[in-house]
């Protein structure tokens, strides 16, 4: 049955084209994209099957206990043998424990009584093919651990006399702004060591509640062998990493931080894979591009990694299901793609610009990722209508953010990520007296119109050892001796000032929601180095000192004060919300910088000496209040102006209106209506 005109690929184009009159001269590539992805969904289900239905091979490959009897699967059709062992069998490859093909193509399964498997035994396929052979796990395999003793990893039968038990419905999804806090499981804690589910559970959740954030995203649970990778060099995707604790414990920090009303979303690498062949599926029956590009164009230059061929039917069975997966198996309520960037292009988008509309539209972009994304998307979506998923893409690709029905490839949202970089620019190689306002605003405000975008200030990326996060930038070796609320220290106060400004500035012109990563909020004076061979294999880098935001006597907590009312206040005034942003004054002399958003005027004094009196804003007709000041002594300020002041937008001969404002240097005023002012 053909389908209905207003989903046919030229209607399709036609209402994308509505949205970015720029993209009309490349309407055939965007209609062969739409028509692309429906031969690819007809492809893989046949016509006879949904999306969901398609999507379910986590249920059919792998170790499973079906009818009182162990029935494990593994696609490899370049194998002439396979045998499952353990110590069950000695860790010797028995004929009784030899996998049979099956009629499907590749397929290969064994059997086994209820016996001869038990919950923690751990165990190996051993693969035979033409010309060779080696140990492996299975690619479905959903646990995973490292044998301490021979520094190994093996997977893990996983089967516990008691499922877990799910006391909490995931929340639904809020109308407000969308406020997320970046985390790691094993850096999380205050000891330099890994951290735990557990432990990430009882001490990490309640600040994030507390810090007022309403959705969590979780870097590295996905097995990963490196631990130094930060969980993207993945290895099992369908397994948990076991470094940090068992599939019930996190489950039951999934499952609590629902029960909190905060949401939880996998950071999701698809973009890439480990090129591990042993605990990997670099190259699960010897022959390198199983799951992969044939050639060069199978590794990734960047990352010593393999990239996937998303042309492969069973490649997308494989990730497909790995999406739903997490959905079924851990109740996580979204994802956020890693690395979308480098799957659009076949040079990865190594070292491009990204100046021109025909970047997009040239032969070397990878059309069957995009269309993967897209059926990703279109699956999450109608698994769960309230899941959120986030492109991370540097280069700007239009519609990635918009929906399938629309000509997007889904996504509810997207990084704004040169707004991160901006800062890095200037607070590394300008002075602030420097600091250009007209471009500054320009910046933060860069971003397609018409699709979500999330900003942040900073991100797990900036805190990486061979970068440095704002805070450092700003205040330097001083974040070790002079942080102490006794001592002066000019350096110091400028960089908690600014600090907060750029915050502020950040989340006060994005498009839809924000992002912070865990400990920057309160200025966090380390960055992150996991433990390898160049610093000795240390712990002292890979985690978080929480005690220093609790501790009366340091600045840290004027950090943390800030960032809860920061946040307090986008959640109170639903900004930001995908309201455009308008401005208001704009001086290079005086640093001055103010917008209206949301009806709330936010007006900035980046000059780092000069105070203003009667400083005269631009504003409607009305009386306002502050209801965010930077300036406040619980904030590390001076309190240079009172709180209750009302401000009276006072019109001049020709019936402009204005507020007169006293801008003490390198401080920021957030106003509201009186009529609008809540909490």
């Amino acid at each position: 049955m053909p389908p209905a005109e207003s989903s046919a690929p030229e209607q399709i184009v036609r209402r994308l084209i509505e949205r970015d009159p720029l993209l009309s001269r490349y309407a055939p590539t965007l209609e062969r994209r739409v028509r692309h992805v429906r031969a690819m969904e007809q492809r893989i289900t046949q016509g006879g099957m949904s999306l969901p239905d398609f999507a379910s091979g986590h249920e059919y490959f792998g170790l499973h206990f079906r009818d009182g009897r162990w029935v494990l699967r593994e696609w490899a059709p370049n194998a002439v043998s396979i045998h499952l062992k353990g110590p069950f069998s000695g860790w010797r490859p028995l004929p009784e424990l030899a996998f049979h093909r099956t009629g499907d193509e590749g397929v290969w399964e064994i059997e086994l009584a209820a016996n001869v498997l038990s919950h923690g035994d751990p165990y190996r396929l051993e693969v035979h093919w033409p010309g060779g052979g080696g140990d492996r796990l299975p690619a479905w395999v959903r646990r995973v651990v490292r044998d301490e003793s021979a520094g190994s990893f093996n997977a893990q039968v996983w089967r516990p006399e008691t499922p877990y038990q799910w006391r909490h419905a995931a929340p639904p999804r809020p109308g407000r702004p969308l406020l997320v806090y970046e985390a790691h499981i094993g850096m999380a804690q205050e000891e330099p060591k890994v951290g735990t589910y557990d432990e990430f559970r009882q001490q990490v959740l309640p600040r994030v509640f507390d810090a007022g954030y309403e959705a969590i995203q979780i870097m590295a649970l996905a097995e990963h062998p490196y631990y130094a990778s930060f969980g993207y060099q993945v290895s099992s995707y369908f397994a948990c990493s076991s470094r940090f604790g068992t599939p019930e414990e996190l489950k039951a920090l999934v499952d609590e931080a629902h029960g909190m009303g905060l949401r939880v979303f996998m950071d999701l690498v698809h973009s890439h894979a480990a090129r591990n062949e042993v605990e990997g599926i670099s190259r699960q029956d010897g022959t390198p591009s199983l799951y992969f590009h044939e050639g060069p164009r199978g590794e990734h230059p960047a990352w010593n990694s393999r990239c996937f061929d998303y042309g492969k039917p069973q490649v997308l069975h494989f990730l497909l299901s790995n999406c739903r997966f997490w959905m079924d198996e851990y109740r996580v309520d979204g994802f956020r793609f890693d690395g979308v960037t480098s799957m659009l292009y076949a040079d990865h988008g190594l070292a491009r610009k990204f100046t021109s509309y025909d970047d997009y539209f040239g032969p070397d972009v990878d059309e069957d990722a995009l269309a993967y994304l897209t059926l990703a998307n279109d699956l999450v979506h109608t698994l769960s209508p309230g899941a959120v998923t986030i492109a991370e893409d540097v280069s700007g690709f239009p519609g990635l953010a918009l929906p399938v029905s629309e000509g997007g490839a889904g996504f509810d949202y997207r990084f704004a990520m040169g707004v991160a970089d901006m800062w890095i620019e200037l607070t590394k190689d300008v002075p602030d007296e420097q600091w250009p306002i007209g471009k500054l605003f320009h910046e933060l405000t860069n971003r397609r119109r018409d699709e979500p975008t999330i900003s942040y200030a900073e991100s797990h990326d900036q805190a990486l050892v061979g970068d440095q996060t704002l805070i450092f930038r700003l205040v330097g070796s001083r974040m070790y001796d002079r942080m102490s609320i006794t001592s002066e220290d000019l350096a110091v106060e400028r960089g908690i000032a600014l600090h907060k400004m750029i915050r502020l500035a950040t989340l006060g012109t994005a498009g839809h929601g924000y992002l912070c990563f865990m400990g920057n909020e309160f200025g966090h004076p380390e960055w992150i180095d996991f433990p390898r061979e160049g610093n000795g294999w240390s712990y002292a880098y890979a985690r978080r000192q929480w005690r220093l935001a609790e501790d009366d006597s340091l600045r840290y907590r004027h950090l943390a004060a800030f960032d809860r009312d920061l946040i307090a206040l986008a959640r109170r005034y639903g900004v930001p919300d995908g309201r455009d942003e308008f401005l208001l004054h704009s001086d290079e002399g005086t640093k001055i910088l103010a917008w209206l958003r949301g009806g709330l005027i936010f007006v900035m004094n980046f000059h780092p000496s000069r105070s203003f009196p009667d400083y005269r804003i631009p504003a409607a007709p009305g009386t306002y209040r502050t209801v965010l000041d930077t300036d406040r002594r619980a904030y590390g300020g001076f309190d240079r102006q009172a709180s209750d002041i009302e401000h009276h937008a006072l019109p001049d001969r020709i019936e402009r209106h204005f507020l007169s404002l006293y801008l003490p240097s390198r401080t920021a005023l957030v106003l509201a209506p009186t009529h609008e002012v809540k909490g």
